[in-house]
């Protein structure tokens, strides 16, 4: 990855005159079975351009109560488009037709963000029929949908799916590089044409138009050709962690393992060389990647269960 981005053909983004940026804008459009694609710095970044391109100030943002765009990106929705924040209590991070159906003041100018794989819910995937349903609640009040697809590539590996399958149900979708593909950084937002010409504002807006951005793209592409297809391998190392420290393997459907958290618990596991984050109130998430091999999971398992004497 290091050498494609040394030998990245580059030029002046801002002008789309950068020929790897290009390319990379094509083939995410591809994947995600729409007609144009942005490359954008950071996925939160991307889903606040998309948010602003969908929306009109004083309507709303509807998403499940603990998705990303509710939580983790500072009240960006209200800040950078003027939106009402609203979050829904949904099983698995899935908001149903019932719950969208009955929003009041729901309808053109309001988004629903859905997120797939869901990051608070423990990394699970959308089924597409559930999401094919919300997706149609949203479009009968007249609202657009945004996917926020950080980890859709795991979703599409662990599900078997396309990317597209359910990118292209979205008026717009975010997918990231910088997690399980990783790439130092570098997002993707994708709809159609006329939806992309308009998120160009935003991208300048919030200072995420680049001069030289083909370094960054090159990654990407490189990411694309070689770390889609190995997700599987986090997968599976996500379960063998589940299964050594007493996680139910049916629990993990990618790459995150849900820990039930306790008083200091993170601390402990910090001390003995195992970093895990926060998941949700009362439970932690531990993370497979690019970084973790088979040899790290053995030593997470022995180190937890040092940590956990419950586990031993």
């Amino acid at each position: 990855m290091l050498a494609a981005m040394a030998a990245a053909e580059v030029g002046d983004e801002q002008e789309r005159e950068d020929p790897t940026t290009n390319e990379l804008q094509r083939r995410v459009a591809e994947l995600l079975g729409h007609e144009a694609a942005l490359f954008l710095p950071t996925a939160t970044m991307a889903n606040q351009v998309a948010l602003r391109t969908l929306s009109r100030p004083g309507r709303k943002v509807v998403a499940e109560e603990r998705t990303h765009v509710l939580i983790y990106e500072w009240g960006g929705p209200a800040i950078h488009s003027g939106l009402v924040m609203q979050g829904l209590p949904a099983v698995e991070g899935r908001p149903t037709p019932t719950q969208i159906e009955a929003l009041d003041d729901f309808g053109p100018g309001s988004v629903l963000v859905l997120e797939n794989t869901h990051r608070s819910s423990g990394g699970r995937v959308w089924p597409l029929d559930a999401f094919q349903a919300a997706v149609g609640a949203a479009r009968a009040r007249g609202a657009a949908v945004h996917l926020d697809g950080a980890r859709l590539f795991n979703a599409s590996v662990a599900a078997g799916l396309p990317p597209s399958a359910w990118a292209s149900l979205a008026d717009t979708v975010t997918v990231c590089f910088s997690k399980g593909l990783g790439c130092p950084f570098g997002a993707g937002l994708a709809g159609s044409a006329e939806t992309i010409e308009r998120a160009w504002e935003g991208k300048f807006l919030l200072g995420g138009a680049l001069r030289q951005s083909g370094v960054a793209a090159a990654a990407m592409l490189y990411a694309l050709d070689h770390h889609v297809e190995r997700l599987a391998e986090d997968h599976a190392r996500a379960k063998r962690l589940a299964e050594g420290i007493g996680v139910t393997p049916a629990e993990v459907e990618t790459n995150f393992v849900p820990i039930p958290d306790e008083l200091g618990l993170e601390q402990r596991l910090r001390e003995r060389g195992v970093l895990v984050g926060d998941l949700r109130p009362g439970w932690l998430r531990a993370v497979t990647h690019l970084g973790v091999g088979d040899a790290e999971i053995g030593q997470a398992v022995e180190r937890i269960r040092d940590a956990v004497p419950a586990l031993a």
